[in-house]
């Protein structure tokens, strides 16, 4: 694998763990990614509820929980109520609801303003990640394993991959804080 794939590679995680943490930012919907990361101590061990249950939002502020091991139930409960989320879990039987309140202006708030500092923080991995490649690429230069005129174009390309991934982040991040504006 050479370097310019590597940077693309390492570009394209870091914007994935940007999208997984913007699936944790609240909106005034429903989502089952809100819930899907908190851990729930089952069969003696720690697991996540994505593991251990199907989440889906059967209302714009419902989120519906149902274990596949049915006997878990209680237990996810409690383990929602631990999580300090701030939603209350409803255990009906073999299943359990979140009832997702409205958001207030203030909360919107605060969750746009988590939104900004994910993006800053995809972005600087990425400025990171473009810092690494630049430095590997100049001592290949230095190495005498690559001439001056493919060094430039290496570092052109990195700086497109570059804006290429920021531009992205950005979109998405506009997106998400759209999607926690609106009512």
């Amino acid at each position: 694998m050479n370097l310019q794939d590597q940077t693309k590679a390492k570009m394209s995680v870091a914007l994935e763990h940007f999208k997984g943490a913007l699936k944790n930012i609240r909106t005034g919907r429903a989502n089952p990614g809100m819930v899907e990361h908190i851990t729930v101590e089952v069969y003696g061990s720690p697991m996540r509820l994505k593991d251990i249950a199907s989440i889906t939002a059967p209302e714009a502020r419902q989120l519906l929980i149902v274990p596949f091991d049915p006997q878990n139930a209680s237990l996810i409960g409690k383990g929602i109520e631990k999580s300090n989320i701030g939603l209350m879990p409803i255990v009906d039987g073999h299943s359990v609801r979140l009832m997702i309140p409205p958001m207030t202006e203030e909360l919107r708030k605060k969750m746009v303003k988590i939104c900004h500092e994910e993006r800053e923080k995809a972005k600087i991995s990425i400025r990171n990640i473009r810092r690494d490649a630049n430095e590997a690429v100049r001592k290949l230069k230095a190495d005498g394993e690559i001439a001056e005129d493919i060094m430039k174009k290496m570092e052109k390309f990195i700086q497109e991959l570059t804006d290429k991934f920021c531009k992205e982040i950005d979109e998405l991040s506009e997106k998400k804080e759209k999607e926690v504006s609106s009512i």
